[in-house]
């Protein structure tokens, strides 16, 4: 058996059909019917990860994804009726790992499903590396980032985001190369995502979010980490 996934859906029709085909592939599925309920599974059963709607009652998906982010960095999956662009944007810059706008096919969305715990399962079991640039510190085995000496909390892709840079300093990386990183699958998202994502991770590890002390914006190209002194 696989693990278990958090189904939090209002709309309970919807909720057993994706329930039925997570069990055909060997899921456990768990329901919450509002985001109240959700926020306290999470907390008691630890599913592997989250399909999330967003418009909840309650507890709206935004809020629930923006508080589980403050504490956990389990991958979610967004469900929405609203495909437009500004949405995705938000919804991924929130924390989301990918997102799917609804009607949508059940087989698609365990697909996606299936997609991002490989990839999360993927970066789990890399080589564990240490990276030291100046008040920063990433220590990849523990998935830990401190900034003189104090826990930095990221969302997954802001985290996917500076060990890449990180791990290879003074590199150029495109926006569509960062883009992979994220989306490995080959997910369309708009490039956009990319600069929302570099913007929050600057306003926690910069000492000013406007500066380049360790991202550095290549105009017309995309971003690289700063080469400075590792001691």
């Amino acid at each position: 058996m696989r693990g278990q996934i958090l189904i939090v859906e209002d709309d309970r029709k919807i909720s057993s059909l994706i329930g039925v085909y997570l069990k055909r592939e060997g899921f456990t599925p768990l329901f919450a019917y509002n985001g109240a309920s959700a926020l306290a599974l999470v907390e008691e059963q630890r599913p592997e990860l989250i399909v999330l709607d967003l418009m909840l009652p309650e507890v709206d998906g935004w809020q629930v994804c923006r508080r589980l982010r403050e504490s956990w960095d389990l991958p979610i999956l967004m469900l929405t009726a609203r495909g437009e662009e500004t949405e995705r944007v938000l919804g991924l810059s929130l924390g989301a790992d990918d997102y799917v706008v609804k009607p949508f096919s059940p087989r698609e969305l365990v697909e996606r499903v299936k997609a991002v715990l490989r990839r999360t399962n993927r970066q789990s079991a890399s080589q564990p590396a240490t990276f030291v640039s100046g008040r920063l510190r990433v220590e990849t085995g523990k998935r830990k980032v401190t900034l003189d000496g104090a826990p930095v909390s990221l969302t997954p892709s802001e985290y996917r985001l500076l060990v890449a840079l990180i791990s290879l300093p003074g590199r150029v990386f495109s926006r569509r190369e960062l883009m992979r990183q994220l989306y490995p699958a080959g997910q369309e998202v708009v490039e956009r995502v990319v600069d929302v994502h570099i913007g929050n991770l600057r306003q926690k590890i910069e000492r000013d979010p406007a500066g380049q002390e360790f991202i550095r914006t290549i105009r017309g190209v995309g971003y690289s980490f700063t080469e400075g002194d590792d001691t």
